[in-house]
């Protein structure tokens, strides 16, 4: 099982910036990809940014050059780094994680995901 817990939503600006992390744990040894959806109000979860354990970046089209997906695997922290807020980035931000391995083997590997519960982020003067 893994853990995911967020922090750093809240309300900002238009234009300005705000930091997300997430934090895992539980009971594994390494995750392959983590990363950030997103959900506003009448709309489907879409993908904000992924990164690999090998810190191989992917991003949406909508914040791609605005915000930075960072990692630190040794902590097993994933962070979002929003710059150029705008008011249609406010929606539920989701942690997720993908591909787990339970051990050091490879044969321990799943493709499981994991999700957060989410912590909502509101851009608005």
């Amino acid at each position: 099982q893994v853990q995911l817990v967020e922090s750093g939503g809240g309300l900002v600006q238009p234009g300005g910036s705000l930091r997300l992390s997430c934090a895992a744990s539980g009971n594994f040894f390494s995750i392959n990809v983590m990363g950030w959806y997103r959900q506003a109000p009448g709309k489907q979860r879409e993908l904000v940014a992924t990164i690999t354990s090998g810190n191989s970046t992917r991003y949406g089209d909508s914040v791609a050059g605005r915000f930075t997906i960072s990692r630190d695997n040794a902590k097993v922290t994933v962070h979002l780094q929003m710059n150029s807020v705008k008011p249609e980035d406010t929606a539920i931000y989701y942690c997720n994680a993908a591909g787990i391995y339970y051990t050091g083997s490879p044969t321990s590997y799943s493709p499981t995901n994991y999700w957060g519960q989410g912590t909502p982020v509101t851009v608005s003067s």
